[in-house]
């Protein structure tokens, strides 16, 4: 198409004025200048109308009769550019006709006509191409936005069936779960694990002087230390009122409290802000393990419960350690 159209000049032929006709009807415009004048000689009428000029003012006239300043240099420089490179240059511009922002793709090719260097340039208007694609895009952007909204109202319509509103921790059912199934792995490969009840210090107290609202500011900041001091395999709960347990994955005693002490003394140093006030709290906690203090879930909660009561009765702020049982050789 290229060699052909690189002949075109005024009356040069049926064949190529149908050409010319052809990429005119698909819309593709069609130049071709004289190098040497910088005038153009050939144009088709959609080359005038994506320059947005008048079609019987292009043949004969330079760029800079044709354009403003700006698009004329811009024109000139691309047509310099393209001469150097005997095979031809694909471009794409973003140039400024009629007072509109246009994208347009140009095909450059260097040609010689009579001995004249000239160029033959071919040019699409893909502006509304592009409008169609920023659009699809736009749609996707969107549409994945959306998607991922849906998958996060997802996980919260799921969270809040397992997880309490206020704290963030499992409920009671979902905690149960997941310790009868801690229970059965530990009996089936003989590894120990912690379970730890804990309860708010003066939760009574702390109602008294702030009310409804400030206990729960106060459970919310207990949930965020339970989450951030526990792992992914462990489970934070939520009993209600000012009552928590965790399950600690594949740990005994020791390490337990180990990691408990840490989470007391956080409490300790925590403040809460709370209607220009801060409110201080601490907690106590009493741990038992599987199947060091105990030989079953029931048991197993039991004993956690019977040393966070000793932790409560000596004045709270501590941890307590469930008594290991014996079992006598037979």
């Amino acid at each position: 198409m290229v060699e052909t159209l690189a002949t075109l000049v005024p009356n040069a032929g049926a064949l190529n004025l149908a050409v010319l006709e052809a990429l005119d009807q698909l819309g593709l415009g069609v130049l071709v200048k004289n190098m040497g004048t910088g005038r153009y000689e050939v144009s088709n009428a959609s080359a005038a109308r994506i320059l947005g000029v008048e079609p019987q003012a292009v043949v004969g006239a330079q760029d800079s009769e044709l354009f403003d300043v700006n698009l004329s240099m811009a024109i000139r420089a691309a047509d310099l550019q393209a001469q150097a490179v005997p095979s031809g240059v694909r471009a794409e511009h973003k140039l400024e006709i009629g007072g509109e922002r246009r994208d347009l793709l140009v095909w450059r090719q260097p040609v010689s006509i009579d001995n004249t260097p000239h160029l033959l340039s071919v040019w699409q208007d893909v502006t509304l191409t592009r409008q169609r694609e920023q659009q699809l895009q736009t749609a996707l952007s969107q549409l994945e936005q959306q998607q991922k909204a849906n998958e996060a109202l997802r996980r919260d319509v799921q969270d809040n069936q397992v997880r309490d509103t206020v704290s963030g921790l499992y409920h009671r059912a979902h905690f149960e779960e997941q310790l009868r199934r801690e229970a059965d792995l530990s009996s089936r490969e003989q590894r120990e694990f912690a379970l730890v009840a804990i309860a708010v210090d003066n939760m009574d107290e702390i109602r008294r002087l702030h009310g409804v609202e400030g206990c729960e500011r106060v459970v919310e900041s207990l949930g965020r230390l339970l989450r951030a001091n526990t792992r992914a395999m462990d489970s934070p709960c939520r009993l209600g009122g000012d009552r928590f347990v965790v399950l600690l994955s594949g740990v005994g005693l020791a390490t337990a409290h180990s990691r408990m002490e840490h989470l007391r003394r956080a409490c300790t140093q925590h403040i809460v802000p709370f209607n220009g006030q801060q409110i201080p709290f601490t907690v106590c906690m009493g741990v038992s393990s599987f199947p060091h203090t105990a030989g079953s879930v029931e048991e197993l909660m039991r004993s956690a419960d019977r040393a966070l009561s000793s932790a409560r009765d000596k004045g709270g702020n501590r941890i307590v350690l469930a008594s290991i049982q014996f079992v006598p050789a037979t």
